[in-house]
């Protein structure tokens, strides 16, 4: 893997990390990543492996509708903040969002569409 792409996906793995959003599944993807490629491990093994993970639990726009509109999601975001999130991914989904865009979600689509595991979503 070439620096510049090597580069892409240790700045995407950063924002996973550090996303208060991120799955615990997603934070081990990352940092087992992180791991590998510090200790001299094949980068492109490790991304694959990476990218296979993340691709396992993907929010898509309609489960982040849903979401924000339960009780769970109000419960979650707060009434106002629920409602606030719902008509943001509602627009989004007009727009021709197909995933969450939250601060967890993005840096994973970004590292998928990259490496050609998915069509790019409406902010990339």
């Amino acid at each position: 893997m070439d620096k510049e792409l090597l580069d892409f996906a240790s700045t995407k793995v950063d924002q996973m990390l550090s996303a208060p959003s991120a799955s615990e599944e997603t934070k081990r993807a990352a940092q087992a990543w992180k791991d590998a490629i510090a200790a001299g491990k094949d980068a492109d093994a490790a991304t694959n492996t990476l990218l296979d993970a993340i691709s396992e639990h993907q929010t898509t726009i309609d489960d982040l509708i849903a979401f924000a509109g339960s009780d769970t999601g109000r419960q979650v975001f707060g009434e106002e903040g629920a409602a606030k999130m719902l008509a943001h991914s509602q627009a989004r989904k007009e727009a021709g969002a197909k995933f969450c865009d939250c601060a967890a979600c993005k840096p994973c689509h970004e590292l998928l569409h990259k490496f050609g595991r998915e069509e790019a979503d409406v902010y990339l």
